[in-house]
């Protein structure tokens, strides 16, 4: 519903929390009205530039139906189509998680066009290759019965989405690693910038990326191989799209708050692992990052 908020209601919600930091609150301000603002502000704003994060591009977006679960559709039902194009299908869906993944990047240090098309081709690439070439071998394995090779085929996605989204989310990131993100103390004040902190960032959104299609991609093929036995789908083939429509749109609604809230986007990070400049720099034990989403 995030999707749809209007610029006003935005510039409302955003003000409701600043007059909430200042302590000027007007009379009548209910708890579960700020949590509204704030729910409103996350899923828009990006923390480190604080402008609005494109659409389609937003955490939200991915499981908005008319942009994500068309992807997720073409890649599991290659099974089921002869005109499936094992280079489109992976190229269109690691494109979209390339420029979610840039979008909600820490953005703390400017980062130039030219590293981003660098990052996107090489994200994009490396992740294409690792899909279609799983794919080449499921196919060419002729030692397995065709019972088997169907069974292999429905559960290939997973691994091979799952690895190319970890390259996605280094390569579109690679500028963090290579500069350092920003970490600021209990205050908010900037302590410096840790490489180390970077790392941290990507190990963590990375794992989100193996458990975010975990359930997108296993659940729908089980689901599916038990709903196709039934009589209802024997004899009526045509609702077989349909249905695995609504079956991946509820995976969706499952995997991506299960996997985003694994590490919260606000990480943090003791000072004695980091840089010996940082801990120079500052009193306080603890440091905090935006890991990004």
């Amino acid at each position: 519903r995030t999707l749809f908020v209007t610029e006003s209601h935005l510039k409302e919600a955003v003000q409701l929390l600043e007059d909430y930091k200042h302590g000027t609150l007007p009379p009548g301000v209910t708890n579960k009205e700020l949590w509204g603002a704030q729910k409103i502000k996350q899923a828009i704003i990006h923390p480190d530039t604080n402008e609005k994060i494109f659409m389609p591009f937003r955490m939200s977006g991915r499981v908005y139906p008319l942009i994500r679960v068309p992807i997720c559709l073409l890649i599991l039902l290659k099974t089921h189509s002869k005109c499936y194009n094992p280079g489109f299908v992976p190229w269109l869906n690691q494109s979209h998680n390339a420029c979610v993944n840039y979008a909600n990047r820490n953005a703390t240090k400017p980062s130039p066009t030219s590293k981003f098309i660098q990052g996107y081709l090489g994200a994009v690439i490396s992740a294409v290759s690792i899909a279609v070439g799983l794919n080449v071998l499921v196919q060419r394995a002729n030692k397995f019965t065709p019972a088997t090779r169907l069974l292999i085929q429905r559960f290939v996605p997973f691994p091979a989405v799952a690895s190319a989204n970890i390259c996605n989310v280094v390569l579109m990131r690679h500028t963090e690693l290579e500069e350092g993100i920003d970490v600021l103390d209990s205050n908010g004040n900037i302590v410096g910038s840790s490489r180390i902190a970077a790392k941290h960032a990507l190990i963590e959104t990375a794992l989100t990326r193996v458990v975010l299609p975990m359930p997108i991609l296993v659940l729908p093929p089980m689901i599916m191989s038990i709903l196709e036995k039934t009589s209802l789908l024997r004899s009526r083939p045509r609702m077989v799209l349909p249905v695995q429509g609504i079956v991946c749109l509820a995976a969706f609604g499952l995997a991506l708050p299960l996997a985003i809230s694994l590490f919260p986007q606000m990480s943090e990070i003791e000072t004695s692992r980091l840089e010996p400049e940082i801990a120079m720099a500052t009193t306080s034990k603890t440091v905090v990052y935006n890991k990004g989403l």
